[in-house]
């Protein structure tokens, strides 16, 4: 099932239209969204617990949600969004 910008948001809080629609157009899952996050602010832990490293759809995704090398600021996780 493809994602909505409701889902999208639901992980990942406010972000802007343009990353909303790369995500969207990735063909990526919702749980493949959730994984992206989960490795974008903690990827040290993920490691730790001995989790594979993300395949390459799931990169391709953390790629579009960390910030960038001029300085954007990463998503702010929702607070209320489903886990």
């Amino acid at each position: 099932m493809t994602m909505t910008r409701q889902d999208v948001v639901s992980v990942l809080g406010a972000v802007d239209d343009a990353t909303i629609a790369e995500i969207i157009a990735s063909g990526a899952s919702l749980e493949e969204l959730r994984e992206a996050w989960a490795w974008a602010i903690g990827d040290e832990a993920l490691m730790s617990q001995g989790r594979p490293l993300p395949g390459t759809r799931v990169a391709g995704l953390i790629d579009l949600i960390e910030p960038d090398d001029e300085g954007d600021v990463q998503p702010q996780m929702n607070p209320g969004a489903d886990e």
